[in-house]
């Protein structure tokens, strides 16, 4: 096998100029692809975990002031009562969607602090509600005081229960804040990668022009100045640089065809003296 056979298969082993910028370009391309679907599946992945925990706080927010509203209510309505000695109705209440509704808030809501806060509400509706079931027998009776009970007896647990409502109520906001600041930071943070990405994407960008500069625009400059000189001064072509591409086969080609050409003319010269 000859020498030149060989040198013919290593060149044709070795990666074209159309390759390296295909190569280079699909690079930077699929760095940035690659960091805009992480960026876009960390955003989804967090909005959409945050945004549940969110819509829990505000139904969890609704839920306990339409509970807090019941309680004061029924409330109001036994001091009617008590302020209306003919009357003997006794307030109605809906015991089973308050406690229901309780013991969803304690569920719903992912916060450690809230849960103990949603036990005490239940303990403390409890007592009330007991003390409240003596209504009847306090306006039957002809022993006791019924303003006295309800100033000495009820409200007293009311005053409890209304405090953790408020409680739990005040624990649900802060969790609904965290919640938001958690969203906001996390939006934060699934735009990191994009903005990696971006600088990564210049930086190949920067290294890019500077490969360009020097493994093609420079030499097609040096060829063009050789060019030059050999056309306008008559000198030897002796334009090199070292690479593996076409580039170097298009020097190594002109190189060839120039020296030739000069000893042609030189031959041309000679045989005219003659």
């Amino acid at each position: 096998m000859s020498a030149k056979s060989v040198i013919k298969k290593v060149r044709d082993r070795r990666l074209s100029m159309r390759a390296k910028l295909i190569l280079s370009l699909s690079s930077i391309a699929a760095i940035l692809l690659l960091s805009s679907l992480i960026s876009v599946m960390e955003y989804s992945s967090m909005s959409n975990y945050v945004s549940d925990l969110i819509a829990d706080d505000i139904s969890s927010i609704n839920v306990a002031n339409r509970l807090a509203d019941m309680s004061n209510t029924y409330n109001l309505q036994i001091l009617e009562v008590i302020g209306d000695e003919t009357s003997l109705r006794v307030p109605d209440f809906d015991d089973g969607y308050f406690k229901s509704h309780c013991d969803s808030l304690r569920m719903s809501v992912a916060s450690n602090q809230v849960r103990p806060l949603a036990d005490s509400v239940m303990y403390s509706y409890s007592a009330y509600m007991l003390t409240s079931l003596e209504l009847e027998d306090v306006i039957q009776s002809d022993f006791i005081d019924s303003r006295s009970w309800y100033f000495e007896r009820l409200q007293p647990r009311f005053e409890r229960l209304r405090y953790d409502m408020d409680q739990l109520s005040s624990a649900i906001y802060k969790d609904l804040e965290k919640n938001s600041a958690t969203f906001e930071s996390g939006f934060y943070r699934s735009v990191i990668p994009g903005i990696v990405a971006v600088g990564v994407g210049l930086l190949l960008v920067v290294m890019l022009l500077f490969f360009l500069l020097a493994f093609y625009v420079n030499p097609l400059y040096r060829m063009l100045d050789g060019l030059d000189a050999y056309r306008a001064r008559d000198k030897k072509y002796s334009v090199k640089f070292d690479g593996d591409d076409e580039l170097v086969r298009l020097n190594e080609g002109i190189s060839e065809l120039a020296n030739e050409n000069r000893q042609f003319r030189s031959r041309i010269k000679t045989i005219g003296k003659k």
